[in-house]
């Protein structure tokens, strides 16, 4: 039985990918902030699955997240750093607090190095040694939206992250990869329809995709031997505004 770990499982994209990777034979392990969205999530999960409450900026929660999972299943094969946030988009850069962007480096930054870190010290001691790890980089990791300072900002940091994973990885026989999405429809994606700042100071609808293709893309970069890997996937609305003059 393999075993899989998605963060941010208590809705939008971690919960699409978290149910796609039981259907595809995982046995899940859903972290979140709120036991309640996990507990909805692990209801639509098919096969068996453990929700654990969990701020993934706190060292001692990821520590016994990662316990949890050993002392469930013995083994992680899969770990999907999901989690998120970012600050308000209608703040102007030099108008962001202090906290704010703490706020955010510390969610889309550090939990994901912290659950690396965990990971690392589980698969590398499990028999057999190795596994994967995914991060969700987002379109973000490419080129800013108005007014998104602290959330491209640890984007483009979590390329950093994969790719310093993806290497000192190989000698346990760890992959890394990430995937970078584009206005996959969710509740956060919503006001899309209603339209977003673009980059000449207009605000226009944009384009979405079905969250599930999203899903559907973790669990083939999943289901690779370790001996081959998806380093970088962008999966995208086909006519989102990203290639072009902004």
């Amino acid at each position: 039985m393999k075993v899989a770990l998605v963060t941010g499982a208590g809705s939008g994209i971690g919960r699409a990918c978290a149910i796609a990777l039981g259907e595809a034979g995982y046995a899940m392990v859903l972290a979140g902030r709120t036991l309640d969205k996990l507990k909805d999530t692990q209801g639509l999960i098919k096969g068996k699955s453990i929700a654990v409450a969990t701020d993934v900026t706190d060292p001692k929660s990821v520590a016994h997240l990662f316990a949890e999972t050993k002392r469930e299943f013995g083994r992680l094969d899969v770990l999907f750093n999901n989690a998120g946030t970012g600050a308000p988009g209608t703040i102007m850069l030099e108008d962001l607090t202090f906290e704010q962007w703490t706020n955010v480096v510390n969610t889309n930054l550090t939990g994901p190095f912290l659950c690396t870190q965990a990971a690392f010290k589980l698969m590398k001691s499990q028999d057999p040694q190795g596994g994967r790890i995914i991060n969700n980089g987002s379109i973000s990791a490419h080129a800013p939206r108005p007014n998104s300072a602290p959330y491209t900002s640890t984007k483009h940091a979590i390329t950093g992250l994969t790719k310093s994973t993806s290497l000192d990885g190989r000698k346990y026989n760890i992959a890394c990869g990430q995937i970078d999405i584009g206005n996959a429809a969710t509740d956060m994606t919503a006001r899309m329809a209603g339209g977003v700042p673009q980059a000449d100071g207009s605000l226009k609808p944009e384009p979405t995709m079905d969250v599930n293709e999203v899903a559907r893309a973790i669990v083939h970069m999943a289901s690779l031997p370790l001996s081959a890997n998806v380093l970088f996937m962008t999966v995208m609305a086909t006519k989102m505004p990203l290639v072009g003059r902004g």
